[in-house]
């Protein structure tokens, strides 16, 4: 069986905003799905012994729910950042420092989480 080709990604400015519309989306996704499980985690808590089973599995849950608001704050830094520069001139858009960071650490956070579908990412 042939290993499956590498897709290249080229970084325009509508590509950034897409792909960064679509780490929202999930982000959104990921989060909601959290908070349903942990609220019926929550409601299946009974006795004591209920908290020592369902304990872990909750704490997991909050987790994903905070590692999500984490990550939609590092967005919306990033995309403010690039709707200023693409507000103040017609120019081709480049990353600061700050905004390459944050970039990386969202594709990092993307690729520890197990995204394992041999995805690059140029700049």
């Amino acid at each position: 069986m042939s290993k499956p080709r590498k897709k290249e990604i080229n970084l325009t400015k509508d590509s950034v905003l897409a792909l960064l519309q679509e780490v929202y989306n999930e982000l959104v996704e990921q989060r909601t799905t959290a908070l349903r499980l942990q609220n019926k985690l929550v409601v299946m808590l009974k006795t004591p012994e209920d908290m020592t089973v369902l304990g872990p599995v909750i704490e997991k849950q909050q987790k994903i729910i905070n590692d999500c608001v984490d990550k939609k704050l590092q967005l919306g830094k990033l995309q403010s950042s690039l709707w200023e520069k693409t507000s103040n001139s017609q120019e081709s858009v480049t990353l600061s420092e700050i905004d390459d960071e944050l970039l990386q650490s969202l594709i990092l956070k993307d690729v520890e989480k197990g995204n394992n579908d041999d995805t690059t990412y140029k700049f």
